[in-house]
């Protein structure tokens, strides 16, 4: 009886042990991700969330997948959004031309296509596979609401995903 009890209390430090070990190694990251919190969840033509992500040089070598975050409440009237999304690639001092971006939150019934919970809808929208970021350095993505309606009422929280997809041919 005692033996078995030391040999799962010897278990146990040695699974502690190796957890405790694993937490001190370093984790590659692959994939950038941050969420910016909507003032007051309306979201207006001025707020213009910005998210910069630093691409190291070894990092040039492969493909990216870009998703856009949105977070509504079920309240949220219309079924997409539109965004101007702007670029700034590393050690240029200007914008390229911004893209404009629907971001479909709803089916052609009604019905929302992301994940939620009680009247909290949350989506990651695509909105370019495979890119390149071939130089190394800081982009800068911004991002802007692009509806007539002026502000957005109901979204909480707009986000970038960037995460690699492959290595590059």
């Amino acid at each position: 009886m005692y033996y078995s009890q030391l040999m799962k209390q010897m278990g146990a430090a040695i699974v502690m042990g190796c957890l405790g070990l694993a937490s001190c190694l370093p984790v590659k990251m692959d994939a950038y991700e941050k969420n910016q919190e909507i003032p007051g969840h309306q979201w207006s033509y001025q707020y213009k969330p910005v998210f910069e992500v630093t691409i190291k040089p070894e990092d040039t070598a492969y493909l990216y997948n870009i998703y856009v975050n949105i977070r509504h409440q079920d309240a949220y009237p219309y079924s997409n959004i539109w965004v101007l999304v702007n670029t700034q690639l590393p050690g240029d001092s200007s914008l390229q031309q911004p893209r404009r971006v629907e971001l479909p939150l709803a089916d052609a019934s009604g019905k929302w296509l992301g994940s939620g919970l009680d009247d909290i809808y949350e989506h990651r929208i695509p909105i370019q596979q495979q890119a390149i970021l071939n130089k190394p350095g800081t982009y800068r993505f911004t991002f802007e609401q692009n509806m007539r309606q002026n502000p957005l009422p109901y979204v909480m929280n707009v986000g970038l995903r960037i995460e690699k997809a492959g290595a590059r041919p």
